[in-house]
């Protein structure tokens, strides 16, 4: 996620974008998420089966509903991962 308008990112808007992340996470589609450096916006992993289930999750957060960032979906396939992780890969 990039942002958009930096005038919009207010504490409610911020805490609603949290509140609704943490339930994304509770439903185990979403890995891990974090600041950019600098921050400039945030990355989230995520392990939703098609690029289409994301989209709708992402669009549905309050901070791209509200127009203060936007995000692009990168796409990878995961092949090496070191033994701590090796069960993410399949």
């Amino acid at each position: 996620m990039n942002f958009t308008d930096m005038s919009r990112i207010t504490p409610e808007l911020t805490e609603r974008h949290k509140k609704y992340l943490a339930g994304q996470y509770e439903s185990g589609l979403l890995m891990f998420g974090g600041r950019k450096v600098p921050r400039t916006g945030g990355i989230l992993v995520s392990a939703h089966p098609t690029k289409e289930s994301l989209i709708e999750v992402l669009e549905s957060d309050p901070f791209v509903a509200s127009g203060a960032v936007s995000y692009v979906v990168t796409e990878f396939i995961p092949v090496m991962a070191s033994e701590q992780y090796a069960g993410i890969v399949a």
